[in-house]
């Protein structure tokens, strides 16, 4: 509830229900990954790396929502433990592009089983057309956030 018009009505917020979604899934999502030894960030660069191999620091910073030098430490942590690789000298510029190792590509494969049953669990009081619905409305919305971000 808002006080006498000021502030914004959380009861009637779809950015905080947004936020709440947000918040409910990642807590969901470390509870799967904890038994496998991971977290959302270090699932995201396995699952970012799988997809699109190669990809440096800074990229994989962007694709999971952490910054650079968060990411930077997840990658030395996964290197040393044999998930990524990534080459002893950049070969081009500075960036030293990573790719799965078979052990990462294993590893990923469970939590991805894991993850994928968070979101089973999410989407089930809704039917394939809702689901659908939910996809384009949720696009459309980080279109208009991001475009309307390009002239500020």
């Amino acid at each position: 509830m808002s006080q006498s018009g000021a502030g914004i009505d959380l009861d009637k917020s779809l950015g905080y229900l947004l936020k709440e979604a947000s918040s409910a899934l990642r807590a969901a999502m470390e509870e799967v990954l904890r038994p496998l030894g991971m977290t959302v960030t270090h699932y995201s660069c396995l699952e970012l790396l799988a997809q699109r191999p190669g990809l440096s620091n800074s990229e994989l910073a962007r694709g999971a929502f952490v910054t650079r030098q968060s990411m930077n430490v997840l990658l030395q942590a996964l290197e040393r433990d044999g998930y990524v690789t990534r080459p002893t000298e950049a070969p081009v510029g500075k960036a030293l592009p990573a790719r799965l190792t078979p052990r990462g590509r294993r590893s990923l494969e469970k939590a991805t089983v894991a993850v994928r049953s968070v979101e089973v669990r999410m989407l089930s009081g809704m039917s394939e057309t809702e689901q659908a619905g939910a996809f384009r409305i949720l696009q459309s919305m980080i279109h208009s956030l991001r475009e309307g971000s390009d002239g500020a």
